[in-house]
C-alpha cells in the first residue's frame, strides 16, 4: 500500500517488543510494505487460520484423549480455553469426520449439524455450502425442518401410524412406500 504510514515494532502491555513481522498472541504486524495483492493474500491466510483452529484444537484434543485418557484441565492448563469449551470442540471434531468437514463453511456451521446421523450431516452441509446460508440460516432451517417431522409425528400418532422397534421401543411414524 503506497501512502501509508510505517508500522512500529508492536509492544504489548508487558513492554516487551514483539515481532516486527509476523503474527503474535495479540496482533499482527506485516513483515514489510505491502501492496494490495499481498495484503489480500495475508488476509486470506489470517481467515483460513481462524476458520481451522477449532478443528485443529478438536482433533489435538482427541488424539491426546485417546492416547492418555481424559486430559481436559491440563489441556485447559496448556491452552487457556476453559474446560467445558475443550469438551465441546472436541465433541464437534469427533462427531464430524474429517471428509465430512467443509473448509467453505464454518467450525459453528458443523457444530449445528454434529448430532445428527452421517448422511444428514452431508445433506445440510452442501445445503449450507451451495446456498451460501449464514449459521444464524442453517439453525432456522434445522429448526424448521424439526418442528415439519415432529408434526408429522403428531399426524401419525392421532391417526394411529404408528410402528414400535422392539428393540428400544422408540416409536416412529409409518411411512407409505
Amino acid at each position: 500500500m503506497t501512502g501509508g504510514t510505517a508500522i512500529a515494532p508492536v509492544r504489548t502491555r508487558g513492554g516487551d517488543a514483539g515481532t516486527p513481522n509476523g503474527v503474535t498472541s495479540v496482533g499482527w504486524v506485516p513483515p514489510k510494505e505491502l501492496d494490495a495483492r499481498e495484503w489480500v493474500l495475508a488476509g486470506k491466510r489470517l481467515g483460513a487460520m481462524n476458520r481451522c483452529s477449532q478443528w485443529w484444537l478438536g482433533d489435538w484434543l482427541r488424539y491426546g484423549t485417546s492416547r492418555w485418557g481424559e486430559k481436559y484441565k491440563e489441556a485447559a492448563r496448556i491452552t487457556g480455553y476453559d474446560v467445558q469449551t475443550l469438551r465441546n470442540i472436541a465433541y464437534v471434531a469427533g462427531q464430524v469426520e474429517i471428509s465430512r468437514r467443509r473448509d467453505n463453511l464454518t467450525w459453528s456451521h458443523h457444530a449445528e449439524i454434529c448430532a445428527l446421523e452421517e448422511e444428514e450431516q452431508e445433506q445440510w452441509l452442501d445445503l449450507a455450502a451451495e446456498q451460501r446460508m449464514s449459521v444464524a440460516d442453517l439453525r432456522i432451517e434445522l429448526r424448521t425442518e424439526r418442528r415439519r417431522r415432529e408434526g408429522e409425528v403428531d399426524e401419525a400418532k392421532a391417526a394411529g401410524k404408528m410402528v414400535r422397534c422392539p428393540e428400544c421401543d422408540h416409536q416412529f411414524p409409518l411411512r407409505a412406500p
